[in-house]
């Protein structure tokens, strides 16, 4: 198979996974929160707001808007801007105009219910399109915008955005509960978007110490197959010299370490920390932001 081909199954797939997730996020918006009454963040929780208000429908909403910000983006932040995004933001936006016909009423009554299992269907989806690097626009654009002309990190103007979108519900349902909802919605979302992109993610740095390093690392090395380093170091109050296991590794993989180390030595002293990020090979690749140049007169 050649570079070439490799790259357009590559992309074919990426393209199948980010169709999947905006399926599941669609299912979350009309099977859940809209139904429900329930206004959520973004572009897709303003294109709700204006249904609620004006009974337009909310896909060809959420693609208007979201064509107006992209042609804005585009315009200031290059072409480089993301043709997954536009694939995304089209393909949501026609879910949500198609699945209303096929679900016509909330998938569960309980309106609390609806906000958490819709804000997790929602939030699997974002998760799901950062790791395929899209995303569905909406708030992140204005974000991205702000951002180049404003020092405000992204991650502040898309709270500040999205609290603003469902404060604004009180204007139509005049209900503080309503608006309660919608920042449920927000929550989950957000924790279920941070728990999928950092859950497969998380790494742990691992240090052992043991009398039969060599066995221990031999062992790790044949069955886990990652990367290790044996550091030479003195115990300060026996002043007896010993070698140090020090390697990184998947938290869903220090188990199955753990075991391997306490089979052969079940002395050996152990201690395992998070680490924030790692990069590298058999980890994430590092990627720079993209950083558009802006004429200044």
């Amino acid at each position: 198979m050649t570079m070439t081909s490799s790259k357009v199954i590559q992309e074919m797939e990426s393209y199948a996974i980010i169709t999947l997730a905006l399926v599941v996020s669609s299912i979350g918006w009309v099977g859940f929160i809209i139904p429900s009454n329930i206004v959520g963040g973004g572009l897709m929780g303003l294109s709700s707001l204006v249904f609620f208000a004006t009974d337009l429908p909310v896909g060809p909403t959420n693609l208007v808007l979201n064509a107006i910000l992209i042609a804005v983006a585009i315009k200031i932040l290059g072409k480089s801007f993301g043709i997954k995004t536009i694939y995304s933001v089209v393909i949501l936006s026609l879910l949500v105009s198609i699945l209303p016909y096929y679900i016509t009423e909330p998938i569960v009554k309980d309106k609390f219910m609806a906000a958490i299992i819709g804000g997790g269907l929602c939030g699997a989806s974002i998760g799901i399109l950062f790791s395929q690097h899209a995303s569905t626009g909406g708030t992140e654009i204005i974000a991205m915008l702000v951002n180049r002309y404003r020092n405000i990190s992204p991650g502040r103007v898309m709270i500040l955005c999205d609290i603003l979108i469902i404060g604004s519900s009180y204007l139509i349902f005049k209900s503080l509960e309503t608006i309660v909802y919608g920042y449920v919605v927000m929550g989950v979302m957000s924790y279920v978007a941070d728990m999928i992109l950092t859950g497969s993610r998380q790494s742990v740095q691992i240090l052992v110490m043991s009398d039969r390093s060599d066995e221990v690392a031999a062992k790790i090395s044949s069955e886990i197959n990652r990367g290790l380093t044996l550091i030479n170091g003195r115990g300060y109050r026996s002043q007896t010299p010993r070698e140090y296991i020090m390697m990184v590794a998947r938290r869903s993989e220090s188990h199955h370490i753990l075991h391997l180390i306490k089979e052969i030595d079940p002395n050996a002293f152990i201690s395992v920390g998070n680490v924030m990020a790692v990069y590298g090979n058999g980890f994430d690749q590092y990627r720079p932001p993209i950083r558009s140049k802006v004429r200044r007169s």
